[in-house]
């Protein structure tokens, strides 16, 4: 299989809508028609419960690991990270984002991404994600928890590669941090605008009756 043909294949297994499929099969509804008109894990929670995002949430990251692991093990011979393992990552990532099955009208990129990065840089994630969690916790607004989290992943990407004694080329992986980044925060720029003027909904318990943010 060709390089190229390869980075197609990655982007086709990023656009697998799991979110869109999951409502449709369970409640009969376009997800894309309510809420914030994503395909992702929050969008569904709110169209058909919990369960079914968190579903969804875990499908999604696994078509980013999915399209990682293939590409490090059919385009390398060290199972490691050059530029079109990142190529084929970046895709996996613009699949979901841009799904060809739904006219290119998916998500925000945040739980493929999660998955394509747990993949190449764990420690990484680690780092990002515990930023989303506490931001989370002190604002609850999970669109700021996503956003801030993905502006320092390429930060801890560096930091944590910059302290490794690995001879290790890290460059690929530190330019996809930075378009991985770049993508998720371009596509919460209705959030951004939304946190600006203070109109962004907060998370809060169900029982209070206000729903949670458009965040995915």
């Amino acid at each position: 299989m060709s390089f190229v043909a390869f980075v197609i294949a990655a982007y086709l297994i990023g656009s697998i809508p799991f979110g869109y499929l999951i409502v449709r099969l369970t409640k009969g509804a376009d997800v894309r028609e309510a809420g914030s008109g994503g395909t992702g894990a929050t969008n569904v929670s709110r169209q058909a419960g919990k369960g079914a995002g968190v579903l969804t949430l875990a499908l999604d990251a696994l078509k980013g690991v999915a399209a990682v692991l293939l590409a490090r093990w059919l385009l390398t011979d060290d199972f490691g990270i050059n530029w079109w393992v990142t190529a084929a990552a970046l895709a996996a990532v613009a699949g979901h984002i841009f799904p060809v099955w739904l006219k290119f009208r998916g998500g925000k990129g945040v739980a493929t991404g999660l998955g394509v990065f747990a993949s190449l840089a764990p420690l990484a994630v680690l780092c990002s994600t515990t930023v989303f969690l506490i931001v989370v916790f002190v604002t609850r607004y999970v669109s700021l928890g996503s956003i801030i989290a993905a502006t320092i992943l390429p930060l801890c990407v560096w930091l944590i590669n910059s302290n490794s004694e690995s001879s290790t080329d890290t460059t690929p992986l530190l330019t996809t941090a930075i378009i991985g980044s770049a993508f998720v925060i371009f596509m919460h720029r209705a959030n951004i605008a939304r946190l600006r003027s203070g109109t962004e909904r907060k998370i809060t318990n169900e029982k209070s009756g206000v729903r949670s943010q458009k965040t995915e």
